[in-house]
């Protein structure tokens, strides 16, 4: 099939145009540098380069079959701007129905639009959240990322063209960067950690399970459309998860075993409470959707992307 991919040259958009042209697809690559995805080309990525974050000026596309918009405004830290939900809207919401304008003159029967866990909320209604459970978003990253997915839907439905909708929750693998980076380099020089008597589990999804899912509900030959959970399907603790990566790197996991309030008590005396919630407590998808819905299975488990993302970590500091 032909597919066009905005972000292509980030950290899931390069794995998503990799397991896109290994599967045998031609891959447009939309980027705003030249040459960013050169190392992925397997004589079927071709790269087009946009000039601003919004695709206001995306007018001509190759005809393609799908795109997959993963292209977005992330989270900003100590972000300055007058009016953040402005611009998160002008990128996520009117940037993302640019997309689909110019996807809809290039032929386009399905777009597969790569939203976030954040659409949902900053935690879980007592249970893993289904797809279908009234969302509750915290940000303007997450408010803007389910006013897309409603403003896309409803596109679609007018104009005829597929939409799928894709929640991932964290993303994690080789080149991963943020805060798994930074518990990668506590784990590996051995910082005792006081995380070790937090029992609630989150959700992940392995950057190589990810963009095989998008390869799979972008190519499907079936009639598909809707929202679906996408994670590895191994729900870890923060203490389990520091465990595996001491497993990857031979090293003693060093856990002090703090309760859970106490942990909190210091985040409201430091200010870090959103830090400290978002160790402390569970945040679970259900993705049996796509699962047994589907038939998508992860091909990586998590253990094995743990430890590929720590093998990465390692090379790239040899």
């Amino acid at each position: 099939m032909r597919v066009i991919v905005t972000g292509a040259n980030g950290f899931v958009g390069r794995a998503t145009c990799a397991a896109l042209c290994d599967a045998g697809h031609e891959v447009t690559a939309l980027v705003r540098r030249p040459g960013g995805c050169k190392s992925l080309d397997r004589g079927r990525l071709h790269e087009q380069v946009i000039s601003d974050d919004n695709f206001a000026s995306l007018t001509a596309l190759p005809p393609a079959d799908v795109l997959v918009h993963l292209a977005a405004r992330v989270h900003v830290m100590k972000d300055s701007a007058g009016d953040p939900l402005g611009e998160y809207r002008a990128v996520n919401v009117e940037g993302s129905l640019n997309v689909a304008r110019a996807a809809l003159r290039a032929g386009v029967k399905r777009l597969v639009f790569i939203s976030s866990i954040k659409a949902l909320g900053e935690g879980e209604p007592g249970r893993p959240w289904r797809e279908y459970d009234p969302p509750a978003p915290a940000d303007p990253y997450g408010i803007t990322k389910l006013e897309a997915e409603r403003a896309l839907a409803d596109y679609g439905r007018e104009q005829g063209i597929e939409v799928v909708v894709l929640r991932p929750p964290l993303v994690y693998g080789p080149g991963v960067r943020a805060n798994f980076e930074q518990l990668m380099r506590a784990v590996q020089r051995g910082i005792p950690l006081p995380l070790g008597a937090i029992d609630a589990r989150r959700s992940m999804v392995y950057v190589g399970n990810l963009a095989d899912a998008i390869r799979f509900v972008a190519t499907r030959p079936e009639p598909t459309s809707g929202v679906f959970h996408v994670t590895d399907g191994d729900d870890l603790s923060v203490a389990q998860m520091i465990r595996a990566l001491a497993q990857a790197f031979d090293k003693p996991a060093r856990l002090l075993p703090v309760p859970a309030s106490w942990l909190r008590a210091a985040g409201m005396l430091t200010g870090r409470t959103a830090q400290v919630d978002r160790l402390t407590s569970p945040l679970r998808m259900d993705s049996s959707r796509l699962r047994t819905g589907l038939g998508w299975t992860p091909p990586t488990m998590a253990a094995e992307g743990i430890a590929r993302t720590v093998r990465a970590f390692q090379e790239a500091r040899s």
